[in-house]
């Protein structure tokens, strides 16, 4: 049908800026934006229904700021060139709170009407009890703020925009939608092109029932699950297959808890199977994941290449102060060695900065981590107070002082003094937190684990690439990381001076040269590595003490010496001995 107007959505998914200053960007970035992908598919859906009126379509334009630059001359123009139109920040979290402020206030002087939402903002009017400052200073310059989810209620924000006429705040938390039958994540081909491996991500559903302190998603989606169905998913891959795109992560915080997982699982199994398709798929779960009968096998079965666990911790007492109760040490073995059993690879989350830790007790919990469990590779964050955490919510209640720069609020920055550790002890411990499990010997271990039994050597050869290399080459966590590191001179941070051309050109090129070196020689040794562990011929008979099956002596390991681990044991042999069958005398 035609139409006589046009209404101009931009969606942009902010990045943020680096310890220069400059905002980060790749030619090819690293991981998909799920926000992005559900407001694209909601904004398509309100444009078949033609919300704005029989007279008006909707075009929309997706930007992800980490793969692709934010002109904002160029799409002020094309705003003002439609009938009506608007800027949406969406799925800024809180690091990417500042840049998302400086592009507003850049469209704002241009006279675009902006509106943000996202989880700094959705966090901070949940969890405290009066306006965030950077949230009200948005406000201040007119800048429309949206709390919640979008499902649902877009369709009322567009119509407010076209009027011209965006209230100051769109509050839908206390009506978080069903995701049944709702408008499905998705990502036009060209955007996805500029993701390194041509990964796209979906939601299968969202809240999670734990209630660890320093999560922000529980105070946002909830503590209800709450999930789309076998159709629904199956139609989202249909959908991204249609544009060539095969691998998918998903984006829950806790794939195991959807209450679905198996007919979502069954499903996607069935379309692998009948189509022929080679899809692949990242989850997160939690560390009880392999209790559930069938569930890895069955993810194995429909594809899933990778899972990340949040495992936080290895200190019993650090898990129960965050109120990770879920997590148990003493099933860490068991549920690493069935993921290893199914060849999926796993990775796993380890927060540093829990009360008892020191850069002594970090170094050794990660010396008996690579001892002991099976996992393939971990990540490292600083225990960070994010903003609609219980963590913040209880800082901010008691006046502690925390970095007023939400920049610095990407895990990967310290933001609030550690009562045993310095700023720089803290600092120190995480690098050697990197430095210490990306070890060359530990990396040919991993190696041959994954030789052993029966997994893809060259993956964790590609993963380590990335954990090894992009905190010393790029000075970037690796899940910011992407291929080639963009710079423009005019995208960095207002309160610092642009660099004159005559110097900031030649240092970026030299340091694009130097960078390029140092990945080529990281990798070159890499692929020695991984060439000497596939080519050894006694490369299947490798056993060590993290692949030993799960025994009665693992209660001997190290990673059962502590107070809290061995009270466990003791409750569990107390509840086994419970459990027995009693013998009754005759």
């Amino acid at each position: 049908m035609k139409t006589n107007k046009s209404f101009l959505l931009v969606l942009i998914k902010p990045s943020h800026y680096d310890n220069d200053g400059y905002v980060i960007r790749w030619w090819r970035g690293g991981l998909p934006s799920n926000s992005l992908a559900c407001l694209y598919g909601i904004a398509m859906e309100c444009r078949e229904r033609r919300v704005l009126g029989a007279d008006f379509g909707i075009d929309i334009e997706a930007i992800d700021e980490t793969n692709w630059k934010v002109s904002v001359e160029d799409l002020t123009r094309s705003i003002k060139a439609a009938d009506a139109g608007m800027v949406m920040l969406v799925g800024v979290q809180s690091n990417q709170f500042p840049r998302s402020l400086d592009i507003a206030k850049q469209f704002r002087r241009r006279g675009v009407q902006v509106a943000v939402g996202g989880f700094h903002v959705s966090g901070t009017l949940s969890m405290l009890p009066e306006s965030d400052p950077a949230v009200q200073e948005m406000m201040d310059l007119g800048v429309s703020v949206f709390a919640g989810e979008a499902e649902g209620q877009l369709e009322g924000v567009l119509q407010d925009a076209v009027v011209g006429k965006l209230k100051p705040l769109y509050n839908f938390l206390g009506d978080l939608p069903h995701l049944e039958g709702q408008p499905l994540p998705i990502i036009p081909r060209e955007q996805i092109a500029r993701v390194a491996g041509h990964t796209t991500s979906f939601d299968a559903g969202r809240g999670c029932p734990f209630q660890c302190s320093f999560c922000t998603i529980i105070n946002v989606q909830g503590r209800k699950s709450r999930r789309r169905t076998a159709d629904d998913i199956e139609a989202v891959i249909r959908g991204n297959v249609a544009q060539g795109i095969y691998a998918f992560f998903i984006t829950d915080d806790n794939f195991a808890r959807n209450k679905d997982w198996e007919a979502l699982l069954d499903r996607i199994i069935e379309v692998r199977e009948k189509e022929q398709w080679g899809l692949s798929f990242t989850i997160q779960v939690d560390t009880l994941c392999h209790k559930l009968p069938n569930f890895i096998e069955k993810c194995a079965k429909a594809g899933v290449r990778r899972c990340f666990i949040g495992l936080e911790n290895i200190n019993p007492d650090s898990l129960l102060g965050a109120k990770k109760r879920q997590n148990k040490i003493t099933d860490y073995r068991e549920m690493m060695l069935a993921w290893k059993q199914a060849k999926i690879m796993t990775v796993g989350g380890y927060i540093l900065g829990f009360p008892n830790d020191t850069p002594a007790s970090i170094v050794h919990d990660i010396k008996v981590i690579q001892d002991e469990l099976p996992i393939d590779l971990l990540e490292f964050f600083f225990l960070t107070p994010l903003p609609g955490s219980e963590d913040h919510k209880t800082l901010y209640a008691k006046g502690v002082a925390m970095d007023p720069d939400l920049n610095k609020y990407d895990l990967d920055h310290v933001t609030v003094a550690h009562s045993s550790m310095s700023k720089a002890e803290w600092e120190c411990a995480y690098k050697l937190a990197w430095d210490t499990y990306y070890s060359w010997r530990h990396i040919e271990t991993v190696m041959r684990r994954a030789a052993a039994t029966g997994s893809n050597v060259g993956k964790i050869k590609t993963y380590a690439l990335y954990f090894k290399g992009y905190h010393p080459i790029e000075h970037v966590h690796p899940l910011e990381g992407g291929v080639l590191r963009l710079k423009d001179r005019h995208e960095r941070r207002p309160h610092l001076p642009i660099e004159p051309a005559w110097l900031f050109y030649p240092r970026y090129f030299a340091q694009t040269s130097v960078k390029a070196v140092r990945w080529a020689t990281l990798a070159i040794r890499l692929e020695w590595l991984a060439r000497k562990v596939k080519t050894d011929p006694q490369r299947l008979k490798y056993m060590d003490q993290a692949l030993t099956p799960v025994v009665n002596e693992v209660e001997n390991l190290e990673l059962y010496k502590t107070r809290s681990s061995q009270a466990f044991l003791d409750q569990r042999r107390h509840i086994e001995e419970a459990q027995k069958p009693k013998v009754v005398a005759r």
